[in-house]
């Protein structure tokens, strides 16, 4: 349907055929300058890389699991991340996991997962210090000097007092302010990066920050966090903590319709809903929010991420995030059950995947498997596995070579039980039909050669799997002609 053109023909640059002159001396100064960013780039992640307690490799410490597999579709465009000590501080950890999708997939969920903590981890010390309320989180670590002033049996009514007076917990107020900043900057960052072409490549993510008893989500795209917890009958079942923020849902179809953007699903998938541009049947985005994907960003696409609280109890006892590539395949049940039985933490996300791939195998067997990718976070203090064990450390992504870690789709099965949210978002059924099925709102860092490597082989045109996959993120890509081709063009017909 579509076609695909690289950037160059998008927005043409000194040096390229679109040029009259000054061709290769200024195209190799944009070599030396991409080489000078990427150079940056990797003094940069290589710093990152050696902070203790954050893992963002197959692998497990004593709280969490981590495992991701490149499925069949080309390069793993999965990334994951835990990040224990977050913040500076003891009883606070990040965990996050990123689907990318579009050419570019792999290197926006690459650099989400490096840059949006950071991000988040800044905004959240500048809400603290500029905060008029105190920190909840400070008020229960009180050190002995505290304690002389308040003893500990008036500790939980101050807590109480404090949230009756500011409404919700000040942790989910600062954090959620933090969260919206972070999502806002990381996305605008993206926009102008010059080593990664965003405009039709993005990632989705879901991240949370666990402070104590105090969980925070923040979500964007179609990636889900679920929890495994105890029912009053002492069974483990699992509650989904997000949303799928799918282009159907009521308030997502809403504002699309209003950016003048088109949501329909397609003859031969009429369970997905995907984001059209007006005038053009591309890029045919399976989700309503996500970082990057700048082509469909004034057309309804937002990176504002829903957020979510909850208040942990002793009877919750892991949460799994992880990217559709399992959720396509297992149900929330079935990744609880699975998590459950595995026989050590430390192997827990790596089964969950080897479950999902042979979940593919069965349901879908003329497709072709997705990336995927896991965490675990177990919320109790007892632990079977060893500190910093690595699983599969010969998983090396295919593309740079790098120790790393693998896409996914399904709409939400059962509303999430949180105690807060800070979002809209409710659940809507999919629509189908036949043909063309449109949804009725009612209301009518990588190396820059990698990147030139990607652009020569993408050529003309580009399709996120190649026909037999159940469910492609993200169909075509638009074409974008310029100026002096369409002169060309109409003077041919004339």
């Amino acid at each position: 349907m579509g076609s695909c053109l690289s950037s160059e023909s998008r927005n043409p640059l000194p040096g390229t055929p679109t040029t009259p002159s000054g061709g290769r001396k200024k195209k190799g100064l944009r070599k030396r300058l991409g080489s000078r960013n990427s150079s940056f780039d990797y003094r940069r992640e290589e710093q990152l890389h050696r902070i203790p307690g954050r893992m963002f490799v197959n692998g497990s410490s004593e709280v969490a699991s981590l495992f991701t597999q490149q499925g069949k579709k080309g390069t793993n465009q999965d990334a994951m991340i835990v990040w224990e000590k977050f913040g500076s501080r003891t009883d606070t950890i990040f965990c996050g996991v990123f689907d990318g999708h579009g050419p570019y997939g792999h290197m926006v969920a690459k650099r989400v997962r490096d840059s949006l903590p950071l991000k988040l981890s800044a905004n959240w010390e500048v809400k603290i210090k500029n905060s008029d309320a105190p920190d909840l989180n400070s008020m229960r670590r009180m050190n002995s000097e505290a304690t002389s002033l308040i003893s500990m049996d008036e500790v939980p009514k101050v807590l109480t007092d404090l949230e009756e007076k500011y409404g919700e917990p000040q942790l989910f107020q600062t954090l959620k302010e933090s969260f919206l900043k972070a999502f806002k900057v990381m996305d605008r960052e993206l926009k102008v990066y010059g080593n990664i072409d965003c405009f039709c490549s993005g990632t989705t993510a879901v991240t949370l920050v666990k402070q104590g008893q105090d969980l925070v989500i923040g979500n964007v795209g179609d990636s889900r966090a679920v929890l495994g917890t105890r029912d009053d009958d002492d069974q483990l079942v699992p509650v989904q903590l997000t949303v799928d923020l799918k282009p159907n849902l009521p308030g997502e179809l809403e504002r699309i319709h209003k950016c003048k953007g088109r949501v329909f699903s397609l003859k031969d998938e009429p369970e997905v809903a995907r984001v059209w541009l007006p005038n053009n049947d591309s890029p045919g985005l399976a989700m309503a929010r996500a970082f990057g994907d700048f082509c469909l960003k004034d057309f309804g696409l937002i990176s504002v991420p829903d957020i979510s609280y909850r208040r942990l109890t002793e009877k919750d006892e892991f949460i799994v995030l992880a990217t559709d590539g399992i959720w396509d395949v297992l149900s929330n049940e079935e990744v609880v059950k699975i998590v459950a039985s595995s026989p050590t933490r430390a192997s827990a996300s790596r089964k969950l995947v080897e479950s999902a791939v042979r979940g593919w195998k069965m349901k879908y067997p003329t497709s072709k498997v997705d990336d995927c990718a896991v965490v675990c976070l177990f919320l109790d203090a007892d632990s079977n596995v060893s500190t910093a064990s690595v699983v599969g450390s010969s998983e090396m992504n295919t593309t740079t070579g790098e120790k790393e870690v693998g896409n996914g789709d399904e709409n939400l099965g059962s509303s999430p039980s949180r105690l807060s949210h800070a979002g809209t978002v409710v659940n809507g059924k999919e629509g189908s039909g036949q043909g063309r099925q449109e949804v009725d709102s009612g209301d009518s860092k990588e190396e820059a050669s990698e990147y030139e490597d990607a652009n020569t082989e993408l050529g003309i045109e580009w399709s996120a799997l190649e026909g037999v996959s159940r469910v492609n993120t993200m169909l075509t890509l638009p074409r974008f002609v310029p100026e002096n081709e369409k002169k060309g063009a109409g003077n041919k017909k004339m």
